[in-house]
């Protein structure tokens, strides 16, 4: 159940109760695509770094190592060691990424496995099955992600088929919840808005699938070639069309300024690789701006990566020591700067909220914006 505390402007300020516990919103997901943060980070430094929620890859896990494995090994939540929410995307940005490897049709998509070639077929009710079987908080419904090039008749055709397919996804699920050997009977559902960069598309999806009555409800098909000018502007169209009272979540974004700017369109869940993977290459971000570690100007500067960070890279190392690492190719550089980039952006998320609760979102916003370009 979603509760709606406190808005200011569009920003809302929420709470969603689950199984697994309660999430504040607005939150930022950290993403482990195979069950595990790339670069070394355990569920035990997600803890201490205030990670709320974490998500994990449908496709990828079924591919390797076998939802049936990780449901015999008691769930998702018991296979990594993690007692919070977690949320599993369904497999449909794979279909979009994996492009030259599907097919796709009304039962749904015939693919390849990107890792040993072996034929997969995946349509709502086998990525429900999936879900259920890695027994994640949140499993979100089966869609078709089309190409932000795609011409409008195709992206028109696309949406239809993942309304038909969302409305499969939800009578799957709602089956699989009441049977008696399943691992979380309360798993909640997605549903997911599509339609390129066309608003009234958009606009006419989210008022077919509103009245669904899903536990929540994604924006996808952004961050995938579009400007952020055109993301914003597809947000200011389809938010207001999405239940007020329900978490309306952002896929696949993004910087802290896209977070910033579409928390202030009603946004309450966020999930993005760019922290973890900028922070395998030694980008870091700081509250004034990102940072190369990289950069010969860090050699002999002795500072944490940010004065005043409560993480557990700034609190005992230098950005030369760091950097050090990384030019080594030690794995604890690696591990360090994700550890941060992570910290970063959960602060930032509780700045975020707090500021929604005092009223003050759009100047934190300004004031952020300002000091990080």
């Amino acid at each position: 159940m979603y509760e709606l505390l406190k808005k200011d402007g569009r920003a809302k300020r929420g709470r969603l109760h689950t199984v697994h516990g309660t999430i504040e919103t607005p939150v930022f997901m950290n993403v482990g695509t195979v069950a595990a943060i790339k670069g070394a980070v355990s569920t035990d430094d997600l803890r201490a770094i205030g990670t709320q929620v974490e998500l994990s890859n449908t496709y990828h896990l079924h591919v390797r190592p076998g939802d049936e494995i990780i449901r015999k090994l008691g769930g998702l939540h018991r296979f990594m060691n993690w007692d919070r929410p977690i949320l599993t995307d369904s497999g449909g940005f794979q279909v979009f990424s994996l492009a030259s490897l599907r097919k796709i049709k009304e039962e749904g998509v015939h693919f390849h496995s990107h890792i040993d070639g072996r034929k997969i077929f995946m349509g709502p009710e086998e990525s429900m099955q999936i879900q259920s079987n890695l027994a994640s908080t949140i499993a979100m419904a089966f869609d078709e992600c089309p190409s932000s090039v795609a011409d409008k008749k195709y992206i028109e055709n696309s949406v239809e088929r993942t309304t038909r397919w969302l409305k499969r996804c939800k009578r799957e699920l709602e089956r699989l919840n009441q049977l008696p050997g399943t691992i979380n009977p309360h798993q909640m559902l997605f549903g997911i808005n599509q339609g390129g960069i066309y608003e009234d598309i958009r606009v006419s999806h989210a008022q077919q699938i509103a009245e669904l009555d899903l536990d929540g409800y994604a924006v996808g098909g952004l961050a995938v070639g579009e400007s952020h000018e055109e993301m914003y502007r597809i947000l200011d169209a389809v938010v207001p069309h999405l239940p007020e009272k329900k978490p309306v979540y952002l896929m696949g974004v993004g910087t802290p300024a896209n977070i910033l700017e579409a928390v202030d369109r009603g946004v309450d869940f966020f999930d993005c690789v760019y922290p973890s993977r900028n922070g395998r290459h030694g980008h870091v971000y700081t509250n004034h701006g990102k940072m190369n570690l990289f950069n010969a100007k860090y050699e002999l500067d002795d500072r944490p990566i940010e004065e005043g960070c409560g993480c557990p890279a700034c609190k005992s190392y230098s950005r030369a020591y760091i950097r050090h690492l990384l030019k080594a190719k030690e794995m604890l550089g690696m591990r360090l700067c994700v550890l941060h980039n992570l910290y970063f952006y959960n602060t930032m998320m509780k700045e975020i909220r707090e500021a929604i609760e005092a009223g003050e979102y759009g100047q934190y916003k300004t004031k952020k914006l300002e000091n990080m370009s």
